[in-house]
């Protein structure tokens, strides 16, 4: 006879958190990639440049929580784009300091405002208080300061 597992997957804080952010996730991604061709890490190397002005990669990976490699595929496939210039930094020539161009502030501003909206869908599901607290919460699991 097989002992019961009480163990309920659903109810597991990392399933679902993970089934949420791949959901919310495929909804968004319909436009960046449909729009622009876009992969997930090209997008938020693209928003990071956008909200933030001229970053380093490595300044990107350490807030966005991505690896070097995937940062250094998005921002040549954004280079070829023709939506980043990469500057060598001069006094570390290891470091290139990336800026959008004219193209890629125009490819930010009008994903920005469809982020805004698909934002403003997800939390039609939910009461203001329940948006407030479900932030809070998910800043909190990140580490980011709530």
């Amino acid at each position: 006879m097989t002992e019961k597992d009480d163990f309920t997957l659903q109810d597991f804080l990392p399933f679902l958190l993970n089934r949420a952010a791949e959901e919310s996730s495929l909804g968004f991604q319909r436009h960046y990639k449909d729009r622009y061709g876009m992969l997930r890490t090209e997008w938020r190397v693209l928003f990071h440049l956008g909200n933030y002005g001229q970053m380093t990669a490595k300044e990107i990976g350490e807030r966005a929580k991505i690896h070097k490699t995937k940062i250094s595929r998005a921002v040549a496939k954004l280079a070829e784009k023709r939506f980043v210039t990469r500057t060598r930094d001069e006094n570390d020539r290891r470091a290139e300091h990336l800026t959008l161009t004219p193209a890629g502030q125009s490819a930010y501003r009008e994903l920005r405002d469809v982020a805004q909206e698909f934002d403003a869908r997800l939390c039609r599901q939910f009461t203001t208080g329940e948006v407030a607290i479900l932030r809070y919460m998910l800043r909190k699991l990140a580490g980011i300061d709530p």
